[in-house]
């Protein structure tokens, strides 16, 4: 059939003068082409915006009413320089924390300080809180003076901390049931990414609240996803960090069969850095295990947590995971050993104990 099209063509009277002026139009078009392809690139200076990603959902929604109040409740190794990032920003924040001492540098940036969850939340348009495990966030959502006491319609309530799905739940159901809106948001990055905003938020929940909390959360972080209902961002979390946890046991493994095995220590972490297995984590903690200094950026008791609470997740769907579960008794090993409070990268003395 294109064959037979061509020899029509050819044969119709205006063929010659239609591919002459046909010819003219692709030269024109080729030296224009050429023109704007030799002409300099126009200067566009990147935004942060351009970094958000956002999941499960269709379209981006208009942000509700800025938030001209912020609660931050968890003044520890992430919750202090992100809540610091805040102030900064201009935003009006009240921090509580259970040992009031920690919120004295933040006042002096100028936050206000409430003496319970409750009272923070009731001075807040949205609180935010960064817990160290579920039971400390379920108690300060849900206790005595908590912050469902001080929630109710047109606020919102953030938690930003690292829990189980069925924690998470129903921390959302107590504040949901005062009128409140609620999204679980916990974050990809230890402290370094916390005092240079470049956390990733992984969260889930009331889509008004993702939006509404949009400038908050690119203050604080390079990235944000929305992935739906509640209980998808604590699943997230788990799977990053249970990777992480394994990745750091297993460049333990290598760091100590090398030693054992007489190799030159520094020569290991210049050979990694160049091949497929290079990572950024490796090339940050490398260097500080070698000189065993553990200062903690991610504690070992968090990552150990995160590792149990990422097994639990896995029994319940029957989905194997015998490497993370081998990492998970190095953790375990090594907070035997003292290393609770230091950094996950100390999972190395669970394989040179005799050097502790």
């Amino acid at each position: 059939m294109a064959r037979g099209w061509g020899r029509r063509m050819r044969d119709h009277p205006g063929h010659k003068c239609w591919w002459r002026s046909n010819l003219r139009s692709g030269r024109s078009n080729m030296a224009r082409a050429a023109r704007i392809s030799m002409a300099p690139a126009p200067s566009v200076r990147p935004r942060r915006r351009e970094l958000v990603r956002v999941a499960a959902s269709a379209a981006s929604k208009p942000s509700e009413a800025p938030l001209k109040s912020v609660g931050f409740l968890g003044m520890g190794i992430m919750g202090a320089p992100m809540a610091t990032r805040l102030i900064n920003a201009g935003h009006q924040v009240t921090v509580w924390n259970r040992s009031p001492e920690k919120c004295a540098t933040l006042e002096e940036l100028g936050a206000k300080v409430a003496s319970t969850p409750r009272e923070a939340a009731s001075k807040s348009d949205v609180t935010f809180a960064m817990m160290a495990d579920p039971v400390a966030a379920e108690a300060v959502a849900s206790g005595e003076d908590g912050v469902v006491r001080g929630m109710g319609p047109g606020k919102g309530y953030v938690d930003v901390s690292t829990v189980d799905v069925q924690t998470s739940n129903r921390i959302g159901d107590a504040i949901r049931a005062t009128g409140a809106e609620f999204l679980e948001a916990p974050v990809s990055g230890s402290k370094g990414p916390a005092e240079t905003g470049q956390l990733i938020f992984l969260t889930a929940g009331d889509e008004a609240l993702y939006h509404r909390c949009a400038d908050a959360f690119d203050e604080m972080g390079k990235a944000k996803f929305f992935l739906g209902e509640v209980g998808q961002g604590a699943k997230m979390k788990l799977v990053v960090n249970m990777v992480m946890g394994s990745m750091m046991a297993a460049f333990a493994e290598g760091l100590s069969l090398g030693d054992a095995a007489g190799l030159d220590a520094k020569a290991i972490l210049d050979v990694v850095s160049l091949g497929a297995i290079s990572s950024p984590m490796f090339t940050l903690k490398g260097p500080l295990m070698l000189e065993e200094k553990f200062d903690p950026a991610f504690p070992l008791k968090h990552q150990q947590k995160d590792m149990r609470l990422a097994i639990a997740l896995a029994d319940e769907l029957a989905q194997p995971m015998p490497v993370a579960a081998s990492a998970n008794e190095l953790y375990k090993q090594a907070r035997s050993l003292g290393m609770a409070d230091k950094d996950f990268c100390a999972v190395l003395t669970a394989l040179r104990s005799d050097k502790v």
